[in-house]
Parts: structure tokens; C-alpha cells; sequence
């Protein structure tokens, strides 16, 4: 097996070269990404994978168009999350699609599987919830029998952003801002998890379709506060602030640090009150589920896995 990895230097696709090497040794992994420091730490992760440093919204006078020859799938994980800067949106989530999607016809690749998000279903209107969706769209009307997964907020090993960013926060600060009440609902769901369902698709073609792929359990954020304090043995004090404050600090924030691991528009997302579609994807994709507290264990408690930084 010959797999393509566009964006795989991120936090799902560095867990799921992790899963592949530990259950598939000889899968031959192609991934590309243009995160220089990302790729370097990697590199010495997994020295028996392919790594290349390349922009994906360029295939003139590039590598990876010609290495991607004869890969049989392609897991489509490139995509900007979190930028200051709105039209690298536009670049990163639509244009570099465009031009994979044209590379995959060229060389003949036709099992698709698209790691999209749940936001596409969610009431924000912000640059990467509509750049998502259109690249959704696009992949769609190229590869109708792809595979679309739509995965809630994840965490997991090599985890910068998100709870991994807290979890620093945790052991660092005598205190940490909690915006408003905290009673916001979340779904978490463990990349390790993900990743197993990435693999079910690679390995069961006949899997197509969209998918919502969110954590089983609702956790209020407050509560997911209290368990990763817990995890990590934190004295942490927690400070409710007003919402407007929150997002005075993040715009603070964001003018000291060029990549901020959390912005305005995120705090946004994270208080819209969304709630997603809980299908059986236990059963659907015939992977086993791992509980909340557990997952938060095995992110944190990893011999080697738990010590690595990866800057995303």
C-alpha cells in the first residue's frame, strides 16, 4: 500500500503515520507539507517515511507531483485553522485542493478520503469554516465516491493547539482564564481513535459517504478544565472571565505571537453552543472507542510519544 499524505505534518497526520507504522510497517507513506520544523522533528520520529517540504498551492517545478506516482489513496488532511493572516485561508483550504485534486487525476489516484470538519455544520461564519466547506465541496464534485470525515475538536500526542496548549498552561501558570461560565459543550475526540478510523477507510474501499465524526461524550468545558488539571497533577487556579475581556487578551495575544494557539475566532466558535451529530462510528467503521479520561492518560503518559513537541 502507497499512501499520499497532503498536509501530514499536522496533529492527525503525524498520529496517523504513528498508527500506520505500529500496524502496517510496510505501507509505503508519501506526505507533504510545507511546516519546516514540523517535517524536521518528524523526520527523526519516523526516519522510514517519505517526508517532503513543499507548497501545496504550487505543482510547477515541484517534488511531489512526480512522487505521488502509483500511491493508491490519498488522505487529504492539508488545511489552515488558525491564521492571522484571512487569505491564507483562501490559499491553504481551497486553492492547494484545487491543485491536488488536478494532480490526483493526473497520476491516476482514486480513493480519496477527506479529513474536513465539523464546523462545516456549525452556525460560525469565520474564514476557516467557509473556506472548509468549499473545500469539501471541491473534493466532492471531483471524487464523488470519497470518503468525508468531519471530526469535532481532537487531541492527542504532538498536540500544540487545542488541549495540548492547555495542558503547557497547566503546569506552567499559577492560574488560567476561563472564558465566561465555561458551560459551553464540547465533544472531544481522541486523534488516536481517528486515525483507527482513517485506516478502516484506507483499508475497506467500499466505505464512501460524508461522516460527523464527533467524541461520544458532552463534556462541559469546565468540567474538561477540572479533568486535565486532574491528569496533570495541577495546583492550577481558574479565573472565570467575562467573554469580551477573553477576547481583549487573545487580540493582546496575537500581536506579541505570529502564531497564536488560540484566536478571537476560535473563542468565537467555542461559545457558538453548537452541538454535533453522535452517530455509531464505533460500529460503522469497527474501531473501539477510548473514554475521555483514559485518552487524556495515553496522551500524557506516553514513554516517548507524550515528550515530543511538534511546532504545527
Amino acid at each position: 500500500m502507497k499512501i499520499f499524505i497532503p498536509g501530514g505534518a499536522g496533529l492527525v497526520g503525524i498520529n496517523l503515520i504513528a498508527a500506520i507504522k505500529e500496524r502496517y510497517p510496510n505501507w509505503e507513506l508519501i506526505v507533504v507539507d510545507k511546516k519546516y520544523q514540523s517535517i524536521k522533528v518528524a523526520e527523526e520520529i519516523f526516519p522510514n517515511v517519505k517526508f517532503i517540504c513543499e507548497d501545496l498551492t504550487k505543482d510547477i517545478n515541484q517534488q511531489w507531483p512526480t512522487e505521488i506516482k502509483e500511491c493508491d489513496v490519498c488522505v487529504m488532511l492539508q488545511a489552515e485553522i488558525g491564521s492571522k493572516r484571512s487569505n491564507l485561508f483562501e490559499l491553504n483550504n481551497v486553492l492547494s485542493t484545487k491543485i491536488i485534486l488536478k494532480q490526483l487525476k493526473i497520476v491516476g489516484i482514486k480513493r480519496v478520503i477527506h479529513v474536513s470538519s465539523s464546523v462545516v455544520n456549525s452556525k460560525s461564519d469565520d474564514q476557516y469554516t467557509l473556506t472548509k466547506r468549499k473545500q469539501e465541496l471541491l473534493v466532492a464534485e471531483s471524487f464523488p465516491k470519497c470518503v468525508v470525515l468531519r471530526p469535532t475538536l481532537m487531541f492527542g500526542w504532538f498536540d500544540r493547539k487545542h488541549l495540548g496548549w492547555l495542558a503547557n498552561f497547566m503546569v506552567k501558570l499559577p492560574f488560567f482564564p476561563i472564558p465566561g461560565k465555561g458551560d459551553f459543550i464540547r465533544q472531544p475526540l481522541f486523534v488516536g481513535d481517528f486515525s483507527s478510523i482513517i485506516i478502516s477507510c484506507i483499508i475497506n474501499s467500499s466505505i464512501s459517504g460524508k461522516y460527523n465524526i464527533s467524541g461520544l461524550e458532552k463534556i462541559r468545558y469546565v468540567r474538561l478544565m477540572r479533568i486535565l488539571k486532574e491528569i496533570k497533577s495541577s495546583r492550577i487556579l481558574f479565573i472565570h472571565l467575562p467573554i469580551p475581556i477573553f477576547a481583549f487578551l487573545l487580540k493582546i495575544w496575537a500581536l506579541i505571537s505570529e502564531n497564536p494557539a488560540f484566536t478571537t475566532s476560535q473563542l468565537y466558535s467555542l461559545i457558538a453552543g453548537d452541538q454535533f451529530e453522535i452517530i455509531d462510528w464505533p460500529n460503522i467503521f469497527n474501531v473501539k472507542s477510548t473514554p475521555f479520561k483514559e485518552a487524556l492518560k495515553i496522551t500524557h503518559n506516553h514513554k516517548r510519544y507524550s515528550r515530543i513537541d511538534i511546532p504545527f
